[in-house]
C-alpha cells in the first residue's frame, strides 16, 4: 500500500507527532485515576475493591465505545470520529466538577471510557491510510510511545497538580486541552472513509481464529500493563505502607525504559518476524509479574521497571500484527473488537480482582496468579498462522 506519505519526514512526521499528542492525552486522562486513586478512596471512604471498581466502569465504557467506533468510524469518517472523541472528552472531564457521590464517579468513569475508546479504532486505520506499508511499524511504534510516555509522566504530573488543585481540578485542565486539540484537528488533515457492509464483515472477522488469539494476547498484555499499573499505587501505599508521593515516584520511574523499547520494537519489525519479537516480550513480562508479587519492598521498584520494559514492547508489535492480519476493510472493526474485550477484562476486571485479592488476603497473591496466566498466554503467539 503506497499511502499518502512516502516517508516519515517533514509534514508526515509533523502530522504523526500531532497524532502522538492525541494518544498521549487520551491515555493520560484514562490512567490519571491510578495515581490519584488513594486520594479518591480516602475522600469517599470505600474499600480497595470498590475503589478499583472505577476501572471496571471505565473499561466497560471503553469496550462499548471501541465496538461502536469499529463499526461506524470508517463510514462516518476517521477524522470526524476522533474530533467527536476529543469534544466528548472535553465535556466529560469538565463535568467531573459536579461529581460528589461514588455512584456518580462510576458514571463519570463509564463516560470517560466511552469517550477515549473512540480514538484507537479510528487512528490505526488513519495511520495505515496516510503512511506506506513499509513505514507502518515505525509509524505505529512512534505513535504508541505516546502511551509509554504517558505512563511515565502521569504519576509525576498528578503529584505536581495535587499540590496545586484538588483532584477534580486535574480533569478541568484536561478539558481545556482536549477542546483546543479538537479545533486543531479540524485543519490538520483530510477525511478518510471506508464503505463496507458491517454485518457480513462482522461475521467474517468472527470466523477468523487469529481474532481470538490476538484478543487473548492483548487481554493478558493489558492486564500485565494497565491492570498492574492501576493497582500498584494502592498496593504500595496500603499494603507496603509507602507514602503516596513515593509510590507515584516509583510508578513513574518504572516506566523510564519503556519508551525506548516501544520505538525499538517498531523498528525491529522491519528486520525480524513479528512472532520472534512478541513472544519474548510477553513471556518475560509474565515471569517478572510473578516476581513482582514475590519481591521485597526494596526490590519491587526494580522488578516493576523490568516488567514494564518488556510488556510495553509487546503493544506496538501487536498493533502491527493486527494491521497485517486484517485487510483494509476489516482493520478498524477488528481493532475495535479486540480492544473491546481486552480493555474490559485487562484494564477493568483484572484490577478489580486484584483489589478483591487485596481485601481478602494480599495484593501479592493476585499479582502472582496474573503473572502465571500472562506467561502461559505467550504460547498463543505460535498459533498465529496468519503471520507466516
Amino acid at each position: 500500500m503506497a499511502g499518502r506519505y512516502s516517508n516519515l519526514w517533514g509534514r508526515a512526521l509533523l502530522f504523526l507527532m500531532f497524532l502522538w499528542l492525541l494518544w498521549f492525552l487520551n491515555f493520560s486522562v484514562r490512567i490519571v485515576l491510578s495515581p490519584i486513586l488513594p486520594v479518591i478512596e480516602d475522600e469517599f471512604l470505600v474499600s480497595h475493591a470498590r475503589a478499583s471498581g472505577i476501572f471496571v466502569f471505565l473499561s466497560v465504557g471503553y469496550g462499548v465505545s471501541v465496538i461502536i467506533s469499529g463499526f461506524l468510524s470508517g463510514r462516518f469518517g476517521y477524522k470526524k470520529s476522533i474530533i467527536f472523541s476529543l469534544v466528548l472528552l472535553g465535556l466529560a472531564t469538565f463535568l467531573v466538577l459536579f461529581v460528589h457521590t461514588f455512584l456518580l464517579l462510576y458514571l463519570f468513569a463509564f463516560v470517560l471510557g466511552f469517550a477515549v475508546g473512540i480514538y484507537i479504532p479510528s487512528v490505526i486505520p488513519l495511520i495505515t491510510e496516510y503512511y506506506a506499508e513499509k513505514d507502518w511499524g515505525k509509524a505505529i511504534a512512534i505513535h504508541d510511545t505516546g502511551a509509554s510516555i504517558s505512563i511515565l509522566t502521569t504519576p509525576f504530573v498528578a503529584i505536581a497538580l495535587l499540590a496545586l488543585v484538588p483532584w477534580r481540578g486535574i480533569f478541568v485542565v484536561f478539558a481545556c486541552v482536549f477542546l483546543a486539540c479538537s479545533i486543531v484537528l479540524c485543519f490538520a488533515c483530510g477525511e478518510v472513509r471506508i464503505e463496507n457492509p458491517p454485518r457480513a464483515m462482522f461475521r467474517d472477522i468472527l470466523r477468523m481464529r487469529s481474532l481470538w488469539i490476538m484478543t487473548g494476547l492483548f487481554t493478558f498484555g493489558v492486564g500485565a500493563n494497565l491492570g498492574i499499573y492501576s493497582i500498584i499505587p494502592l498496593y504500595l501505599t496500603k499494603e507496603l505502607r509507602l507514602s503516596i508521593d513515593y509510590a507515584n515516584t516509583i510508578l513513574g520511574i518504572s516506566r523510564l525504559g519503556s519508551v525506548g523499547v516501544a520505538i525499538s520494537c517498531g523498528f525491529l519489525v522491519d528486520r525480524f518476524s513479528l512472532r520472534k519479537i512478541m513472544f519474548p516480550m510477553m513471556a518475560i513480562a509474565g515471569v517478572f509479574t510473578i516476581l513482582m508479587g514475590l519481591a521485597s519492598v526494596r526490590l519491587t521498584g526494580i522488578v516493576l521497571f523490568v516488567q514494564a520494559v518488556f510488556i510495553t514492547g509487546f503493544f506496538p508489535v501487536g498493533l502491527v500484527a493486527i494491521a497485517k492480519i486484517f485487510n483494509r476493510e476489516m482493520r478498524g472493526l477488528a481493532t475495535g473488537m479486540i480492544l473491546a474485550v481486552c480493555m474490559v477484562f485487562g484494564s477493568g476486571i483484572i484490577p478489580y480482582l486484584l483489589g478483591v485479592s487485596g481485601d481478602l488476603c494480599s495484593f501479592r497473591v493476585g499479582i502472582v496468579i496474573l503473572g502465571v496466566l500472562v506467561t502461559l498466554s505467550s504460547g498463543l503467539i505460535f498459533r498465529l498462522k496468519d503471520l507466516d
